[in-house]
């Protein structure tokens, strides 16, 4: 009875030793070059990566809140003339458009009274400023002076910020204070260089005091926002690279969002856009490849990998065979696998065949 269950634990062993991987302890598998050729075997380098596509997703092409104004009508007033129109270059200081404004001239009548009087009140503090100095009044009617003439100084200042409000430049206001010559006509200007993006009022149109005229942005710095799934959010860093794609446009991570949109549940990732951006548009919509760097990462064909319980493997090349090499993939590229592991970078792998490999190495090939 023994002689038989040691004849059976014999025949289990030598069974076991039929699907055990043909690889020595050192986890290789030895072939000679014969059943290389014969197993189709091409071998391959790995290629050194820098960086690692995450993700793609749709992104809309932004202007900047700091980037973008809108110019408003700073008096009630009727349009009677546009000189921008939209998709114009203009640079700061030049003129847009013109409004005839009633209030204006009441304003400008304010500010030249006030004028008048404080020149009067100069007159009289340096008269009682001279009669003081010579003691010829008392202290008390020199003090009530320049109490009045300092009234005086104020509320021309207060007026002339009045219609610097109004819309009323520096020069303007000179020209008014030395001429005296009341206008109702109010240029609008361009606070800012760039391009008029929406024109909103037409000629002959009565406007209310700030009322939107015009909307201008600075198209030299422009955002990405892209919609990320939550889920995938968790792999990005700021700084991580976007790519637009058929673009040579590229744009780094800025902000990573912390509420989710609740119409699409995605999650919002801003990009600032560098380089040219002769390639996009504000309010394009467009899709974009993120982007991140890594250390010591390799890119080899998908035919290269095998996968076994779950885990990913290469084959190296070896001086009698092949080295079974435990590798990481942490991204894909077209048809390629992006991996990591215990690896130089100069190693020789096999890059086709690695099915054939895997069989031998499993115990399923035969002893070519």
């Amino acid at each position: 009875m023994k002689q038989i269950n040691y004849l059976l634990l014999s025949i289990c062993i030598a069974s076991f030793g039929l699907f055990t991987p043909i690889a020595s302890a050192e986890n290789t598998i030895q072939l000679s070059k014969e059943q290389l050729d014969n197993l189709g075997i091409t071998l391959g380098k790995l290629e050194p990566v820098k960086q690692i596509p995450l993700l793609n997703a749709p992104a809309k092409v932004v202007i900047p809140t700091t980037q973008e104004y809108i110019v408003s009508a700073s008096q009630v007033g009727l349009v009677s003339k546009l000189i921008a129109a939209k998709g114009d270059q203009v640079k700061k200081g030049n003129l847009l458009a013109q409004l005839n404004s009633p209030d204006l001239l009441s304003m400008q009548r304010a500010y030249l009274k006030a004028v008048n009087e404080l020149q009067l009140g100069s007159l009289a503090y340096q008269r009682d400023k001279k009669l003081v100095g010579e003691g010829v009044i008392a202290d008390r009617r020199w003090q009530e002076t320049q109490s009045q003439y300092n009234f005086f100084v104020a509320q021309v200042n207060e007026q002339k910020q009045l219609l610097s409000i109004a819309g009323m430049t520096n020069s303007e206001i000179d020209r008014l204070t030395a001429t005296h010559q009341l206008s109702g006509l109010l240029n609008v200007y361009a606070p800012i260089s760039g391009v008029v993006i929406e024109r909103m009022i037409a000629a002959g149109e009565r406007v209310q005091m700030q009322a939107p005229l015009y909307r201008i942005a600075n198209l030299n710095e422009l955002w990405l926002e892209i919609n990320v799934p939550p889920e995938r959010a968790s792999n990005l860093n700021l700084g991580d690279q976007v790519k637009v794609e058929d673009a040579p446009v590229s744009a780094e991570i800025i902000l990573i969002g912390q509420s989710i949109n609740p119409e699409n549940q995605t999650l919002l990732v801003r990009a600032i856009i560098s380089g040219n951006q002769s390639y996009i548009r504000a309010g394009q919509t467009i899709s974009t490849q993120i982007i991140q760097k890594i250390d010591r990462a390799f890119k080899v064909p998908n035919s290269a990998v095998a996968q076994n319980d779950g885990e990913a493997f290469i084959f190296i090349h070896i001086q009698d065979g092949f080295k079974i090499s435990p590798i990481k993939i942490i991204g894909k590229q077209d048809e390629d696998a992006i991996i990591s592991g215990d690896l130089n970078g100069d190693e020789e792998l096999a890059i086709k065949g690695s099915v054939a490999l895997k069989a031998k190495w499993i115990g399923l090939g035969g002893a070519e």
